[in-house]
């Protein structure tokens, strides 16, 4: 039977939580809610399991109540889909995490301090124009673009 959000709320009240062990909340299609005593709390993540390549895998969702249940289900279905397409989920979430990475470290932003540093005679200093003129009024608007456009 399907998880309720009545449940996932009151998880750390199930019968399985009175032994103060890890348990599992089972929803649909792979997806679950991971129970964990932490301290004076219970933690919960969402996990969903899912074969590819005739392999078991796992894949974090996030943390219950930030990823709501329904918020789960739709990733849920998401990476179904790109699992029907071929698409390895895990291994497209390390290439779009890698992607954002590189696209930072060469953001203009990166560039034009990296530049200052190196160019600008008292960059650094509290009281410089240059550095605080870009991060007011340059930065908020053209910091996070890279030689890719994005």
């Amino acid at each position: 039977m399907p998880l309720s959000d009545t449940a996932c709320k009151n998880a750390h009240k199930h019968a399985k939580a009175a032994t103060g062990k890890a348990f599992t909340l089972f929803d649909d299609k792979g997806l679950h809610l991971l129970v964990k005593p932490l301290k004076n709390d219970w933690a919960k993540w969402w996990r969903l399991k899912y074969r590819f390549d005739g392999k078991d895998c796992l894949l974090s969702l996030g943390t219950y109540p930030e990823i709501s249940l329904t918020k789960a289900r739709e990733e849920r279905d998401k990476i179904r889909t790109q699992v029907a397409q071929g698409i390895n989920p895990s291994e497209n979430r390390k290439a779009v995490k890698s992607s954002k990475a590189a696209n930072a470290s060469n953001s203009f932003e990166v560039i034009a301090r990296e530049w200052g540093i190196k160019k600008v005679d008292g960059w650094d200093n509290p009281k410089g124009r240059k550095k605080r003129a870009l991060e007011r009024d340059i930065f908020p608007w053209l910091g996070g673009y890279s030689d890719n456009g994005h």
